[in-house]
């Protein structure tokens, strides 16, 4: 059965924050949403396809063994270099969001009171951006 929800994957190791988040998402659109707290158990369950993934930059509350965001990023952008991930951070360093994006991420995110807010108008851009890139193809496979 094809749904139309977008698959939103969920990943910080902050159990309260990402509880949140998760709340936030249900209660503002349709989403199916999968959380989960390590890296490692994202990469595990990429077969699900999520359409948008939103990862934690650290990740080492819980296990400090655990993958960190980058390592995590880098490792779904070689599974699937098509599904865009948003870096989480409590960082407000250029730095850092300018290396998140060299390893390909869609965009950068402080966590603060409008993380949330930013994170819908990112997900509605990346879903605006993959409508136009659908019709550019359907343009060009026609001319």
């Amino acid at each position: 059965m094809k749904t139309d929800k977008i698959r939103l994957f969920l990943v910080d190791d902050d159990a309260v924050f990402l509880k949140s988040l998760e709340i936030e998402f249900l209660q503002r659109a349709d989403f199916i949403i999968e959380t989960f707290s390590k890296g490692e158990l994202c990469i595990e369950n990429l077969s699900h396809n999520p359409d948008v993934v939103i990862l934690d930059y650290h990740l080492d509350g819980i296990d400090k063994f655990a993958m960190n965001g980058m390592e995590t990023l880098d490792k779904i952008k070689n599974i699937n270099p098509d599904i865009p991930v948003v870096m989480l951070s409590s960082q407000d360093k250029i730095d850092v969001a300018i290396n998140c994006m060299h390893h390909r991420a869609f965009d950068y995110v402080v966590k603060s009171e409008t993380a949330f807010i930013r994170l819908q108008k990112i997900i509605t851009s990346i879903f605006s951006y993959k409508k136009m890139e659908k019709e550019l193809n359907w343009y060009m496979e026609r001319a």
